[in-house]
């Protein structure tokens, strides 16, 4: 009785044949990121260590975070048009956070002014 061999099998078949899969690197190692025998996550987990993605900040800490790192964000900044756009679309983020209902623990994040950052932005230059 044939057996039925689909074209990628088929591929997969010849370039076995050809030693084309012989010598990979890694080949006999552990796939990097599985931290144990069943780990359905481990291809997440490799994802954040590859990428260093940290873990998503609730809304409010996140714009405190912004308001903390601005004058670093506005020293990059050449033009004030733009400084000032950074800023007011800061502000204009913290006041919709305000508008709507806490997701936990409701945090206070207060407004730049922003004729004050630009006057350090100014002064930095």
């Amino acid at each position: 009785m044939e057996r039925y061999e689909s074209w990628v099998d088929r591929q997969v078949r010849e370039a076995q044949e050809r030693g084309a899969f012989d010598d990979l690197p890694g080949a006999g190692r552990p796939i990097p990121g599985i931290k144990g025998p069943h780990d359905p996550d481990w291809w997440v987990k490799g994802l954040i260590e590859r990428e260093k993605i940290s873990a998503p900040l609730p809304p409010g800490l996140a714009l405190r975070r912004e308001v903390e790192q601005l004058p670093a964000t506005l020293a990059d900044q050449r033009d004030e048009a733009v400084a000032r756009a950074l800023v007011e679309d800061l502000n204009r983020r913290i006041l919709d956070l305000r508008r709507r209902p806490p997701d936990g623990v409701p945090l206070f994040v207060p407004t730049v002014d922003v004729d004050a950052a630009l006057e350090r932005w100014r002064r930095s230059r």
